[in-house]
């Protein structure tokens, strides 16, 4: 029988469950490790603030720490919320007394919603005791500010963040992961979040990035992030693979943060990656693409259509009937959505259907300016033969849509809107376009614990897909 990974937390209770001990533990539970716990302070909170404080006794806290230690043990600890000096004391003396090598310290200051956490007087004592002891401590950037005694928005730059590392290790910790979630840097044109992880041992740095999401919902972030490291630390990884792959636990849990939790800052998503679905907690989207054939999705996103437009080999006579076909195909498009609105359940995914449709109307109309350009008319475009390729893709999401559910339909169409050159980037981009979030709701209610439904829509998708790159073939082939 093999032995589960155990981890010990040592952190304040959060009554309204996002964060503290709460998330502690339903981090450890998703990564399927046994999870102790050890309460330092109770507090009185829900997403909007906290209220009140009780810090427990610092002899109960000794006291449980021993019961844990003595009897079940730990493959790792966290430590959280540590309110008062005593109470840190009294942890790192009791701590001494237990042989342990993987100590992972969350320096808990401020709440999400800017309440404190610390006392002032507890500051050095945090500093002088329980550093020297800490294999891994994960400040973000205000915290590192606070630790490093330096005003607010000194740390402004990816250096500086990296030069804090530093400063931090040499306070005693074998590794510093700097958090990057205040400080989101602009990598490719894209926002990103750079966590600098710094071996004070060796000096190595380790920039770790994820993709930023620009939400409210991050309550408990610090918290999952320590508390996943923890849980990795006990399952044998190394450092570096343990804070890897828990920022991407973490990155995956603010992108699907519980919204609907509370009036304030929800909680990140702890069930993100435990849910029984065909595709194993990654989002449906991201499911479909990789259920693909090898090198399918790349040959419709990189076709040499595409490359022509790109960089301008592509014949003139082709682009035109291209041109033409794809109103021809807008049409038959907005047919769809139409047809997606008639299948919703209830008015608001209706309304968000219709709206496709003006969207549609939209571009149709900036279609034939575009197309004027060229000296096409709308009559020379109403008057062309439709494609056997645009019959073949228009007709088969209609049939779809038809004979199948709403699911079906929008996965059917899905290929368009994900990949399709400049009206699929459009709709794709517009904020008012929700489509990869209304396939996300409707695959939790339609195959997310349905592995033979997953296979069907995964089905729909790649032969959507392979008409997609039929229609850019047409533009080659002209027919």
């Amino acid at each position: 029988m093999s032995t589960i990974p155990k981890v010990l937390t040592i952190a304040g209770s959060d009554s309204g469950g996002g964060a503290g001990i709460q998330a502690d533990i339903k981090t450890l539970t998703s990564l399927n490790v046994y999870g102790s716990s050890v309460l330092t302070s109770l507090t009185s909170q829900n997403t909007l603030g906290v209220d009140a404080i009780h810090d427990v006794p610092t002899e109960f806290v000794k006291k449980q720490l021993e019961a844990v230690l003595s009897d079940i043990g730990t493959d790792a600890i966290k430590t959280g919320m540590l309110s008062s000096g005593p109470i840190i004391h009294t942890i790192v003396d009791t701590l001494k007394k237990y042989p342990h090598e993987k100590l992972v310290v969350d320096p808990v200051m401020i709440s999400t919603s800017g309440s404190k956490l610390l006392v002032d007087d507890a500051l050095q004592t945090f500093i002088k005791e329980l550093l020297p002891i800490t294999l891994v401590l994960t400040p973000n950037v205000p915290e590192a500010e606070v630790l490093l005694g330096s005003s607010q928005g000194t740390i402004h730059t990816l250096d500086d963040m990296h030069e804090a590392a530093k400063k931090l290790g040499a306070m005693g910790p074998k590794y510093i992961l700097l958090k990057g979630g205040h400080l989101p840097q602009e990598i490719k044109g894209e926002k990103k979040v750079v966590d600098v992880l710094y071996d004070s041992k060796t000096g190595d740095v380790h920039d770790i990035v994820n993709d930023y999401c620009d939400t409210k919902d991050t309550h408990g972030t610090g918290c999952t992030l320590s508390a996943a490291i923890a849980g990795e630390l006990a399952m044998g990884h190394d450092v570096l693979s343990a804070c890897t792959r828990a920022t991407t636990y973490v990155q995956d849990a603010i992108h699907s943060s519980l919204a609907s939790i509370g009036k304030g800052a929800g909680p990140v998503n702890h069930f993100h990656n435990i849910h029984s679905t065909p595709y194993s907690g990654k989002s449906f989207v991201k499911a479909l693409i990789g259920a693909l054939p090898a090198g399918l999705w790349d040959e419709f996103i990189h076709h040499p259509f595409v490359r022509g437009m790109a960089d301008g080999t592509l014949p003139r006579e082709s682009f035109i009937y291209y041109l033409k076909q794809d109103y021809l195909y807008l049409q038959h498009y907005a047919r769809s959505a139409a047809l997606a609105a008639y299948k919703s359940p209830n008015i608001d995914m209706a309304a968000r259907n219709a709206k496709i449709i003006l969207h549609i109307q939209e571009e149709m109309q900036l279609h034939l300016k575009y197309c004027e350009e060229w000296g096409i008319s709308k009559q020379d475009i109403l008057t062309t033969k439709e494609s056997v390729y645009n019959v073949a893709y228009t007709r088969y999401v209609l049939d779809k849509g038809a004979t199948g559910d709403q699911l079906d339909l929008q996965v059917a169409m899905a290929p368009c809107l994900l990949g399709y050159g400049e009206i699929g980037i459009y709709l794709y981009n517009d904020p008012k376009t929700k489509r990869e979030e209304l396939l996300e709701e409707l695959a939790v209610h339609n195959v997310s614990t349905s592995p033979s439904r997953f296979k069907e829509v995964c089905d729909i998708f790649e032969q959507g897909t392979r008409l997609e790159i039929a229609f850019w073939q047409m533009g080659l082939d002209r027919k």
